[in-house]
């Protein structure tokens, strides 16, 4: 086996991984409002409607992420990584200049989880995209 064809496969794994990994923090995104969403957050107008969507929209990135061909996958990490972030940044506003007329807090329930789990989707679907990117196929 040459050098160029470990790395290769290396590359391919890392992807794999990196991609399965993406795909189980879109889910835990999407399990976290979709909790919070039966918790109460459902009656909140815009917010509740908003984490329903975003519950739903976790799922599915999920599914696309490990479903779509190779050629695709750039695009689909995008996608993720894209939703993710504006997901964090809404999390962030609520928190500090409130969002829809909703403010919300660090002591709420799984604030903390849903900052670490959107950040680290944030930062791994960003690397697959790169990965992906760079080497089609």
């Amino acid at each position: 086996m040459t050098t160029t064809t470990t790395r290769s496969r290396r590359s391919e794994l890392l992807t794999w991984v990196l991609r399965v990994a993406g795909a189980a923090l879109l889910a835990a995104m999407g399990w976290l409002h979709l909790d919070l969403w039966f918790d109460g957050y459902r009656t909140i107008e815009v917010i509740g409607p908003a984490f329903m969507l975003n519950a739903i929209a976790g799922f599915a990135l999920a599914v696309l992420l490990l479903a779509v061909p190779r050629r695709l996958l750039w695009a689909a990490a995008v996608l993720g990584a894209v939703t993710a972030l504006a997901t964090l940044v809404a999390l962030i506003l609520s928190t500090t200049v409130g969002l829809f007329g909703f403010v919300e807090s660090t002591a709420a329930p799984l604030w903390w989880e849903t900052f670490w789990i959107e950040a680290a989707a944030v930062v791994v679907l960003t690397a697959v995209a790169g990965l992906a990117r760079r080497r089609p196929g």
